[in-house]
């Protein structure tokens, strides 16, 4: 009756220790989301920066495998490649041992009256408890709630761990299993099997080492037992990311998978032989039998794992070449919209990373409907058949794209907490719309350019030059509404409205313009309508450009979101300095041309 008591007390606190890291880490990274969006989107080519960003992202999020399943769907998004996952796989192995850094504050012994007892986690657990119901509870402000769901995280994992060190106290008097410790230590091979197996079975090497630090306040612990079983659990983690990285991934995400278990498995191997030799030279002779405490734990992983990656450091480019050795490519790689891939299940364990992937092909899909208004009004001149399919392959990608976001979109909406990040799915999804529309336009000019081909029309040299004109300034407005989307530039954004507006004012002049040509027989009826529809379309997409730009200023404006047409009335009747001199300076360029050309 005794052990089962024991084991249910164990397995309660070991309950509490991974509830407490699951919410922890949901705090951290709901309260570093963009900055972790922002890390992982600067990342450069350089491993050692690499290696740090890992380490970074996991301290953050309390998981080496959810960062390198983070990293797995940003392979697929495009905005890593293998290198710099490999880069990133060597600090996630680094981060992963704060939680056992933070956990030697079990090590602590004071005086009642010492301020260091202020940091022993029996006191510091519950004191991280009320902290946290506080915030989360009677705080309104969104930042310090994630700082309570910090704080009861950081509560509730030591909670478990003090439950899981008094279900194991009453070990350090038993005769067996100073026994089986006795056996551990002298089969090495027996505990790195151990530290494999129970980490595959808990599914946390933070967690694995917390119960070996829990264990170690028994007093019969020693480091020859120990060593071993830390770089068993260091293996064990490499099971999961690989069953993770394997499934429904591509091949460079499963090579970041197989590039896990090498990594581990030639540190372990590499430590073991070392430690071998240094044992059997007679090296730190006190060390191997000496009782370990959580900090000589912690210690250890932190300087196996550091050891490990920068031995490792110089061989990036050989676990690259092994990891595709074991996954090869394809013969003929099948034909995909590489663009889907930024829509990734695996990102939306962080909302503001997953957002921040396809805010980037939202940018490259409305470069893509610009291509397309570019193609189809070149139509005009001279129609193509082969920039006809060209026109038609883009306008069936961005439909495939709107539609596959629109339901990813919804589907992230159960993960986000934040209300900015939930601001930012909501712009983003009207967004991708307006530029799905933008590529719609394009279709209907290539429609109308081989209508006028078909029926042999042509438009008088006023007709021809004023197009021209108008031509620029919608490819204007399209260029400042894709570096908008990319950059995220707020001067970018403003600098949008005042030119649709003189586009407006340019179409009215114009179609006030050909209406008198048609009366005065210059044009013929059919291509003055087409002309007529030309503008009317030109006028529609600078619409959804000033749509974009408004909805851009809306995230982080709860008035513009809630009525951005009162907004625009506002703006347009203002006497802003800087709309007003944009919109001078647009007239200058744009309309005060079209005044000057003869009908």
């Amino acid at each position: 009756m005794d052990i089962v008591m024991m084991a249910v007390k164990l397995l309660g606190g070991l309950a509490m220790f991974l509830y407490g890291m699951e919410i922890m880490g949901d705090g951290l990274k709901q309260g570093s989301g963009t900055a972790l969006k922002n890390v992982l989107g600067k990342l450069t080519h350089n491993i050692v920066l690499g290696v740090l960003t890992g380490a970074l992202v996991t301290a953050i999020i309390q998981s080496s495998t959810a960062t390198i399943v983070l990293t797995v769907g940003l392979i697929g998004a495009g905005i890593l490649n293998l290198r710099q996952a490999v880069s990133i796989v060597m600090g996630a192995n680094i981060g992963t041992t704060v939680t056992a850094q933070i956990i030697r504050l079990m090590d602590i012994e004071s005086g009642s009256g010492s301020i260091l007892s202020f940091f022993k986690p029996d006191f510091l657990a519950p004191l991280a408890l009320i902290i946290g119901i506080v915030l989360i509870m009677f705080v309104k402000k969104e930042s310090l709630k994630n700082i309570g769901l910090i704080a009861m995280g950081f509560g509730i994992l030591f909670m478990g761990l003090l439950s899981m060190t008094d279900a194991v106290e009453p070990l350090s008097s038993s005769p067996a299993f100073a026994a089986i410790i006795s056996r551990f230590s002298d089969m090495p091979l027996l505990g790195i099997l151990t530290g494999l197996v129970l980490t595959v079975i808990v599914q946390s090497s933070s967690a694995m080492v917390g119960i070996l630090q829990a264990l170690s306040s028994t007093g019969v612990m020693t480091f020859e037992l120990v060593y071993p079983i830390i770089m068993g659990i260091n293996l064990g983690t490499c099971v999961t990311t690989a069953m993770v990285c394997s499934i429904g991934s591509s091949k460079d995400a499963k090579r970041t998978g197989i590039v896990h278990i090498v990594f581990n498995t030639i540190g372990t191997i590499l430590f073991m032989i070392v430690m071998t030799i240094i044992r059997s030279a007679g090296g730190f002779a006190g060390l191997w039998e000496s009782v370990v405490d959580s900090g000589v734990i912690a210690n250890f992983q932190t300087i196996f794992n550091l050891i490990t990656a920068i031995v490792l450091l110089p061989f990036t480019n050989f676990l690259v070449w092994i990891a595709c050795k074991c996954v090869k490519d394809d013969e003929e790689p099948e034909a995909v919209y590489l663009e889907l891939a930024a829509l990734d299940k695996k990102l939306m364990a962080v909302p503001a990373v997953a957002l921040g992937g396809v805010t980037k092909v939202a940018a490259s899909m409305a470069a893509t409907a610009k291509e397309n208004i570019e193609l189809s009004l070149a139509q005009f001149s001279k129609y193509d058949e082969k920039r006809a399919e060209v026109i038609a392959a883009n306008e069936e990608r961005l439909d495939v794209f709107t539609d596959r976001a629109d339901n990813y979109m919804i589907e992230l909406s159960g993960n986000i907490e934040a209300d900015s990040d939930n601001r930012q799915r909501s712009v983003l999804m009207r967004c991708i719309r307006d530029v799905e529309r933008i590529g719609d336009y394009a279709t209907n000019f290539d429609e109308m350019a081989k209508k006028f081909q078909d029926e042999e029309l042509s438009f008088s040299e006023g007709a021809k030059k004023e197009l021209e004109i108008m031509t620029d300034a919608i490819q204007e407005i399209l260029r400042l509404t894709v570096e908008a989307i990319e950059t995220d530039n707020e001067y970018v954004v403003r600098r949008i409205e005042p030119l649709e507006e003189v586009i407006d004012d340019m179409v009215l002049l114009l179609k006030d313009r050909h209406t008198a040509r048609l009366c005065q027989g210059i044009c013929s009826i059919n291509s003055g309508l087409i002309f007529m529809d030309i503008l009317t379309y030109f006028e529609r997409t600078a619409d959804q450009c000033s749509n974009i730009a408004m909805l851009m200023l809306a995230k982080d404006n709860e008035e513009i979101m809630k009525n951005h047409h009162l907004y625009l009335q506002e703006l347009h009747a203002s006497t802003d300095q800087s709309y007003l001199a944009e919109q001078a300076n647009r007239r200058d360029q744009y309309l005060e041309p079209l005044k000057e050309i003869k009908c």
